[in-house]
């Protein structure tokens, strides 16, 4: 069989394209890089068409893009012509794949960081017990804990689509840049939760007659407390009170009237429980935003203050 005449040896390939022989070599047996024949000597040879397609696999790779990544879009290149929509489609996917892929890389080494300074600079007789809690952790670490502590905590009945929004509010975002504090913070409300078995959790869950009516009522009035809570001021009696106790009095089938309204701020004070409250004070420090237990406490607060009043 007689070759081109324009032919490319696999060392002239690889010094244009600017890579060793190796890689070619390498390339090739796996499939990304054809060759056109071998040499009567059993040399390998290649297309001029062959130059563009390394160097698409180089820059790929110069990228970190994943063998069978480069394969796909290889093939696509191939069908199209390196011009067609499919091509530029499947580019793009990769792409797409690859930020998401070097986020997540990101976010674990930022998490890593924090966690590193927070033992760096913490005093030698604490380096211990605070190496025991971040290493308790994933890097980045996972929320499940806290979401299969709200999971067991939240009453049986409540609709699917409740259970949904409580476990997304009460469950804090890891800050996109974590500080040593955060770091700390996440790490004790792992543990806090981690410690809860299912008995615990089970004698702890409200069981209101009604439980979507009180978590529907409760969400309205959270959200109404809020612009108070971002302004700082002091709670005090108004709508978003008003929808608080009428979202307990619904949901044990009461009315808001004075009465109840004693009664439930004599079982609102002796209802707070000290681990959730501890866990209200570490959500708090990873997240700038009212947590629903601050919004809870300072409703609570403003029906204390009320009654106090009357």
């Amino acid at each position: 069989m007689v070759l081109p005449h324009d032919l490319l040896s696999i060392g002239e390939l690889a010094e244009r394209a600017r890579v060793s022989v190796k890689a070619v070599r390498f390339y090739s047996d796996q499939g990304l890089l054809p060759e056109a024949g071998r040499s009567g000597g059993g040399h390998r040879r290649y297309a001029p068409q062959a130059l563009e397609r390394l160097r698409l696999i180089r820059s790929l790779r110069a990228l970190d893009v994943p063998l069978p990544e480069v394969a796909r879009v290889v093939a696509e290149e191939t069908a199209e012509d390196g011009a067609g929509e499919g091509f530029d489609e499947g580019l793009e996917a990769v792409v797409a794949r690859q930020l998401d892929s070097l986020g997540a890389e990101i976010a674990a080494l930022r998490w890593r960081e924090a966690a590193l300074r927070l033992l760096h600079e913490a005093a030698p007789v604490e380096r211990a017990e605070l190496l025991r809690l971040v290493g308790a952790l994933g890097t980045p670490p996972s929320t499940e804990t806290l979401v299969r502590y709200w999971r067991g905590l939240l009453p049986v009945r409540l609709p699917a689509r409740l259970v949904a929004a409580i476990v997304e509010a009460a469950v804090p975002s890891l800050p996109e840049q974590p500080s040593p504090a955060h770091v700390l913070a996440f790490a004790r409300l792992h543990e806090l939760t981690a410690a809860v078995n299912n008995a615990c959790l089970a004698d702890h869950r409200p069981s209101p007659p009604r439980p979507d009516m009180l978590y529907d009522g409760l969400r309205e009035a959270y959200d109404l407390a809020t612009p108070a809570l971002l302004a700082g001021r002091d709670p005090a009696a108004g709508e978003a009170l008003d929808c608080f106790v009428a979202a307990h009095a619904r949901a044990h089938d009461r009315h808001d009237t004075p009465d109840y309204r004693r009664e439930l701020g004599r079982d609102l004070a002796v209802g707070d429980h000290p681990a959730m409250r501890r866990y209200w004070a570490l959500a708090g420090e990873l997240t700038p935003a009212p947590t629903l237990g601050a919004a809870n406490t300072w409703l609570s607060s403003a029906l204390a203050a009320q009654l106090a009043t009357n």
